[in-house]
């Protein structure tokens, strides 16, 4: 398969890999790392929904803190989402990605959410957004 260069308003425009470099990141440590500040299509409906789902435990929602490591369309009404938790004894571990699947595939134009646990790279305060770090006194 061809790799298409990332654009560079989007670092997500890449349907087949995570953008080079950006492995360890976090969705959004890759937004600030590339100055992205909204996504087009369905990318941009999958984390506008995203961003309404809250940990029960933390009142800071799931994408700026740092759970979601990659959204990507894979085909048209398709998103597949990777993600993690902040502990694989996490509470929710059992709902959250259900949750999350739900939540996407209310959302209009999105037929089909994939959505997978990964443990790698583990999560920690740094993969959350500053404002994020702010809001639970993480600096």
């Amino acid at each position: 398969m061809d790799q298409q260069a990332p654009n560079e308003r989007d670092p997500f425009a890449r349907q087949d890999v995570t953008p080079s470099g950006d492995d360890d990141m976090s969705a959004v440590q890759r937004d600030a790392a590339h100055g992205v500040t909204d996504h087009p299509g369905l990318v941009g409906l999958a984390v506008e929904a995203l961003r309404a789902i809250y940990d029960p435990e933390i009142p800071v929602n799931i994408y700026d803190l740092g759970l979601i490591y990659v959204v990507r369309e894979t085909e048209p009404g398709r998103v597949q989402v990777s993600m993690t938790l902040t502990s694989p004894m996490c509470p929710v571990a059992e709902s959250l990605p259900p949750e999350v699947k739900a939540r996407l595939e209310a959302t209009a134009g999105i037929t089909r959410a994939d959505v997978d646990i990964t443990w790698e790279p583990p999560w920690g305060p740094d993969k959350m957004s500053e404002a994020a770090r702010l809001q639970l006194n993480f600096f």
